[in-house]
This record gives C-alpha cells, structure tokens and sequence, in this order.
C-alpha cells in the first residue's frame, strides 16, 4: 500500500522497498494484516476490542521504553488515545504532530519545559524526515514506517521519551495510510518481543548499508507478530 500520490524522480524509499526480502516480507505482513480485518470487517469492530488493543500496544511501548528507568507507562497509555485522530494530521504537519505525541508521553515524567522540544543536533535531520513524510513515494506503508521510526529513535529526536514517540509515529503512518485504519494491530508487541534484537536493529540502522535493509525486515516482522496478538484475531 503506497504512501500517496506516486513516485517522484527520486525516490530513495522506493528503492529501499526493492531491497532484496523487502517485497516478500512487506507483503507478508500486509497480507497477513488484510485476511484479518476482511475477515472480521471493521464494521464488526468494537470500541471495547479497539481500547484493547491501543491499551496492549501502549504498554508494549512503554515496557521497551522501561530500559532508561522511568515509567512511561501512564503516557503510552495517554498517547494510544490519540494516534487515530492524529494519524489524519501527521502527513500535513509531522512536526507539531511529533511535538504532540512527545507531550502526551512525557507529561508527568519530564519538567513542562522539556515537553514537545525538538533537540537540536536532531533539527537538522528531522527536518529531513518531515520533508519526507510530506513528500512523495511509491515506498509501502511499512518501509515508510519503519524509516520515521528509525530516525526518531535513532537521533533520540526529543530527547527522552523518543522511543515513544517514534513507535507511535510508525503506527500514525499504518494507520493513515489505511494499512490498519482503526489502529487494531499491535506491532509494538512484534517490537518488544524482538527484545535485544529490537535495539541491536536499530544501532544497524544507524551504521547504514545493509543494516537498513535489515531493520525493514525487523519491522516487517514485528508488524506480522502484531496482527497475530491483536485483540481483533481473538475475539
């Protein structure tokens, strides 16, 4: 499922999602994902399997981001409530929905002043990364995704909190994109359940070359892993 409105001439998602694997296991995942849904039907799902399901993905989150020493787990939960409203927002203004979701997360945790502020040695490729929200691709939702994720995560774009806020922000893309419209799937269990693998994933990321390549893959599976622990497939 395409990020909008087609490739431009460069399109550097693009060629990442023609990496060797990267087709087969973003499809995979989204097929996995469609049978689902198709076969419940969205009409068929609750509020009560929805809330579920945000409250499963919250805690998952906040357990991997359990590792600095604080409790993040009231502002996961805070944040859920909001990632499908905001997934509408996140493609025309991705740095005040950012700055949102790191609010939402480290309320109570961190001083107000710190709240929402972009770090600065992360400005430079954060705005980067807006221009690629806000852009064109050919790239799958899920490639998108996991770049947005990885680069958050990676550049600790906010300072403490910003796993939070970049798991969350791969989920606005899924959701937005219609992946998983009603945000019923529940990756960041994939995510947790990866443990070590999950940050030595990401520190691949961060080397480049293949490392990226490897780190679509992890998000691809944590994506499947998701759609198999959701409250949807349960109930």
């Amino acid at each position: 499922m395409a990020h909008t409105d087609g490739p431009t001439t460069d399109d550097p998602l693009g060629r990442l999602a023609r990496a060797e694997g990267v087709p087969s296991a973003v499809a995979s995942a989204r097929d996995a994902a469609d049978a689902v849904l198709r076969d419940r039907g969205l009409r068929a799902i609750s509020p009560e399997v929805s809330a579920r399901a945000l409250l499963a993905a919250a805690r998952a989150s906040a357990a991997i981001e359990a590792d600095d020493g604080r409790d993040w787990t009231a502002g996961s939960v805070r944040l859920s409530t909001e990632l499908v409203g905001l997934a509408a927002e996140f493609r025309g203004e991705p740095g005040r929905v950012l700055a949102r979701l790191h609010t939402l997360a480290a309320r109570g945790v961190l001083d107000d002043d710190a709240l929402g502020r972009l770090q600065r040695p992360a400005a430079g490729r954060m705005a980067d990364l807006y221009a690629l929200i806000a852009g064109r691709t050919a790239a799958p939702a899920l490639v998108l995704g996991a770049v947005v994720h990885a680069e958050i995560a990676g550049t600790r774009a906010f300072g403490p909190g910003s796993g939070l806020v970049a798991r969350a922000a791969e989920r606005l893309v899924q959701i937005g994109s219609g992946l998983d419209p009603a945000g019923v799937l529940v990756p960041e269990a994939g995510h947790l359940a990866a443990g070590a693998s999950y940050h030595a994933a990401l520190a691949g990321y961060a080397a480049g070359g293949t490392g990226v390549r490897a780190w679509i893959l992890h998000c691809a599976d944590a994506f499947a892993h998701g759609v198999e622990v959701s409250p949807v497939r349960q109930n």
